[in-house]
């Protein structure tokens, strides 16, 4: 948690810190991301981030839940202007791809996703992933209650198993697109937003034993 003085900044000051540590941590991850760097390209003496967050590792903390909080909150918003009048698979394929354009067209915040998905510390992993685990599913959940109280999704579908199935595909796909090794079957690596969509539509062809209803 950063302390009183980093909410006392003026706002533009906050948002150009975390601008440059989104792009630093994005490119070197947490243990070769340099403060030296983040405090040059910000403006700040590096003492000053000490004034903001107790350690590294706090301020890493910080980045990546804001991050991720962005992230959320964007994708709610385009979720909200999605049809639910259609079928539940047709909805997920809508948001999937607002997903993927989402990445395409954010690049430090898929960056910041990275650094969190490719973090080798076990330690620093799990402080990050939890946060961001727990920004997904604050999408995921609630949704996957409403498409079953709708009888898209079968009464006896496990929905934490839906779950986790998605939590793996959302920064699979966000990262696959743009880093080499992440997709040795769909051929992810290289695709535009728009040339993903085929192959979003055929996982959502398959996982849809795991959800639809009976007939």
């Amino acid at each position: 948690m950063p302390t009183s003085t980093w909410f006392r900044l003026n706002v533009a000051k906050r948002e150009r810190v975390l601008e440059v540590a989104m792009r630093e941590f994005g490119e070197h991850g947490y243990s070769t991301g340099s403060l030296n760097t983040i405090a040059r390209e910000a403006g700040i003496a590096k003492g000053s981030l000490f004034q903001y967050f107790s350690d590294k590792l706090e301020f890493f903390a910080f980045v990546c839940d804001e991050t991720s909080r962005r992230i959320r909150e964007e994708m709610e918003r385009r979720i909200s202007r999605l049809d639910f009048d259609q079928p539940f698979d047709d909805w997920l394929f809508d948001v999937m791809c607002e997903w993927t354009e989402y990445m395409a067209d954010h690049p430090l915040e898929r960056a910041v996703t990275a650094a969190t998905n490719f973090e080798l510390d076990n330690t620093v992993r799990e402080v990050v992933r939890d946060t961001a685990n727990q920004h997904y599913l604050q999408v995921i959940h609630p949704a996957l209650e409403l498409w079953r109280e709708r009888g898209d999704i079968r009464e006896d579908a496990d929905l934490d198993v839906l779950a986790t199935v998605m939590l793996m595909m959302l920064p699979h796909l966000a990262l696959a697109p743009y880093y080499d090794g992440l997709d040795p079957v769909l051929g992810l690596r290289g695709r535009t937003a728009a040339e993903q969509r085929a192959v979003i539509r055929r996982l959502i062809t398959g996982l849809r034993p795991l959800f639809a209803p009976l007939k």
